[in-house]
Formats: C-alpha cells, structure tokens, sequence
C-alpha cells in the first residue's frame, strides 16, 4: 500500500482462475485508490501497519475456508504543512478459500466488507486541490440533554475491528449486530447518540432498542433514522450536497459548511438518487484540521470523512442540537 509495488501480489492469488483474478484487481483497485485519494488531498502515506485475527477456519485436503478481522493502521502527513505524522485505523471482515499449491497456499477467492474499492479516477476535488480543514477547533461541549464527550469515547470504545477501537475490538454485545442484515452503521449511530453510556439522547417509542425486542426501523434503518432525527427536533439539517458543495466556503459557512459540524454530529453518505446508503459519526479533526469519523460497515477509526467514497457521493450534514 505505502511502496505501490502491487505487482508483488500476484504470487498470492490463481491469477489463471477468473475468480482469483477478479479477487487480485480488487486489491490492486484498494491500494491504487488509497494512494490516489492522498494524492488529491495533498497528503503523503507514510505507513501501514495490519494485525489479523483468525474467526474461523476449516480445512479439507488441499482447501481452506478463512474468515478473518484484519485492523489496519494507515499513517500519513501533510506535504506542505508542519503537522505531526497523523494515523487513522480500518477494519475490515474478509472471507476467504485458500487453495494450496505446491505446497503453499494461494488466494482463490477473496470477499471483504471495506468500500476501499471506488474508482481512482472519481475522487472528488477541492477547487484549489487541498484538503478541507476546520481551523481554531472548538473543544467539545455538552448540550442540555446530549453528551458529546462520552458519545465520541463511545464510538472510540466500540469501532469494531478498526485500529484504534476498544473493547478488543469487538461492537458493544448489548446490540445485535446487523452486519449481515443490511449493515450496522445505523444501529452504531443510534447507540452513539442514544446509549446511557454514550450520547444519551432520551429513547422513543419509534426509536429505540431494547434487548427483548430489539430495534425499532428508526434505530437500524438508514432514512427512517434521518427522517426521525430531523423531524422530531433531535438534529437539523446544516447542509446536503456533493463534496465540493460542503467544503467550499460561503458567506454563511467561511470555512464550508462541513465546518458547523462539532465532534458528536452526523453524517449521512448517499451514493445514488435521495436514499441513504450510510452513516457515521464525526469524532474530531486531524492535527490539520482534517474532519475524521467512526463508523461499523465498514468498520473505521478517526478516518478522513470522505476516504472510501467518490464525487458522485452527496453529504448529509446533521447537527444534534440537544
């Protein structure tokens, strides 16, 4: 990833087996895209460091059925500017079958929950090319009802399998996990927001979890979730377009609209048309003042809001007013 020297891959993956060979062009596709995207934001990766742990694993003859966690540590700087080397953390569930031959096993087929995978060459553009930055960052304050500290301790706490996450990097096992019904962003906002741990807002009847139960569609379903946070008082809109719709400054926001949002705050990710496709939850700013994000599916550790996805993406900007 830090080298590009992708072509070293080859001798894990069947590059003669059409399903290994698309496997192999999804890596080559991450790294490409991960350099790319540092590229435009005038950013420089310096290292990479991954740990895995082994979920399941079976073996018969010469196959093996892999499921992994692997937490990834990407570090990086500034190229014109005097900030200290900043890391941000991603975790990613991969699903493997290992073939072994000769001897050595080899990728034959590859599956993974991580959107690294967007074309290069739609990555969003500033107009002048440099990274959106929050200048003087505000410390977090509470509102009446809403705890901002304890909910970004809460998404630091339970960020999955992310570098950077707590609780051994497992989710809070209070809560279901929807990875494999739909995903888990949701449920991971609600529970920032709304867990007695976390944010506290207070439970609905429309939006709640409880353990016998479990969630109501405001809690785990994307839009449900948008349409109850911004219609019954809990957050309000501050701004819905493209990346360079929020980062370009107005007179209204002097530093992009991406600049009203303080640690605690949401963001919705739209990838096509008006539904949501994904949530996370803005957990502070790089040395920079770079905005960075938690989120479950794919799991992420104080990440560049914007890494994983394209121009094409619209931003949904909520601000929990509480």
């Amino acid at each position: 990833m830090i080298n590009q020297n992708v072509y070293e891959l080859e001798a894990h993956y069947l590059t003669n087996q059409q399903v290994s060979r698309y496997a192999y062009r999804n890596e080559k596709n991450r790294v490409n895209y991960v350099n790319k995207w540092a590229d435009k934001r005038a950013i420089r990766l310096v290292a990479a460091q991954s740990n895995i742990r082994i979920v399941r694993l079976k073996t018969k003859g010469d196959t093996a059925i892999v499921t992994l966690d692997q937490s990834l540590k990407i570090s990086y700087d500034y190229l014109n500017k005097i900030v200290p080397i900043q890391s941000f953390g991603v975790g990613t569930r991969n699903f493997m079958t290992l073939k072994k031959i000769n001897g050595k096993w080899i990728i034959y087929r590859e599956w993974y929950l991580d959107p690294l995978d967007e074309n290069p060459n739609k990555i969003a553009e500033t107009s002048d090319g440099l990274s959106p930055f929050i200048p003087n960052k505000a410390e977090v304050s509470n509102g009446k009802k809403y705890n901002r500290l304890r909910a970004v301790s809460y998404a630091n706490k339970y960020a999955g399998a992310a570098w950077g996450g707590g609780n051994n990097h497992r989710y809070n096992r209070k809560y279901s996990d929807y990875t494999g019904k739909g995903g888990d962003c949701t449920n991971f906002a609600s529970q920032v927001i709304g867990d007695k741990e976390a944010g506290g807002l207070p439970m609905t009847y429309a939006w709640r979890y409880a353990k016998r139960d479990g969630a109501t569609q405001s809690w785990i379903r994307t839009d449900s979730f948008s349409e109850f946070i911004l219609y019954n008082g809990y957050g309000e809109l501050v701004s819905k377009g493209d990346f360079a719709h929020i980062v370009t400054p107005t007179k209204k926001h002097p530093h992009g609209a991406i600049s009203h949002l303080q640690p605690g705050d949401l963001i919705g990710h739209i990838i096509e048309g008006n539904d949501i496709d994904h949530f996370s939850i803005v957990v502070g700013f790089d040395e920079y003042g770079y905005p960075l994000v938690n989120s479950h599916t794919a799991d992420r550790y104080r990440a560049p809001f914007d890494l994983g996805w394209d121009r094409n993406t619209k931003y949904l900007l909520i601000h929990i007013k509480y």
